[in-house]
């Protein structure tokens, strides 16, 4: 019996000291970031990394949208902006899936042809309404909407809102 509560305080001993060096190897020796050196983590190419500033309401609408990354590519100061529908590896995504334009920019979606029959139309939370009509699954297929005003757009491809196709516009004065 003093052999084996022996072995039982070996085994416990061993991996008491095997969990503690372990932890010791997380330990950041790095010096804190002092909060006054400039640097705010973003990138450097253009101080913007895409993420820290994604309206909530497009974050949380797009939690569970395919290709949505965390981040809204910016093309403001563009004319007109091209989204696929049926982007993605399935053809259930718009691509890209969130993105900042400028008031009176003009979005374009683009039938890849990809995925099934798709549509684009705005729900109730968007600033604005906008439909593309029927389900259609031409490659050839195109929509427009100008937006004239700032805010929020949210829209989905009815028949795929299950599957995560969803996407989201914010237009900025």
């Amino acid at each position: 019996m003093s052999q084996r509560l022996s072995r039982r305080r070996y085994v416990a001993g061993t991996g008491a000291a095997l969990t503690l060096g372990a932890l010791a190897g997380c330990a950041d020796e790095e010096e804190p970031e002092d909060p006054d050196d400039g640097d705010d983590g973003a990138a450097d190419d253009n101080g913007d990394d895409g993420a820290a500033d994604v309206p909530d309401a497009i974050d949380e609408y797009l939690a569970d949208a395919q290709l949505y990354d965390g981040t809204i590519e910016d093309h403001t100061g563009e004319d007109e902006v091209v989204v696929a529908v049926g982007g993605g590896d399935i053809g259930f995504a718009f691509d890209p899936p969130a993105i900042r334009i400028d008031s009176g920019t003009t979005v374009r979606w683009e039938w890849t042809g990809e995925g099934g029959a798709h549509n684009v139309r705005s729900v109730e939370e968007s600033s604005s309404d906008f439909d593309s009509g029927d389900e259609v699954d031409d490659a050839d297929e195109v929509f427009e909407q100008s937006f004239d005003d700032d805010g929020i757009q949210l829209y989905e491809c009815t028949p795929h809102v299950a599957n995560g196709m969803l996407g989201a516009i914010e237009v900025v004065d």
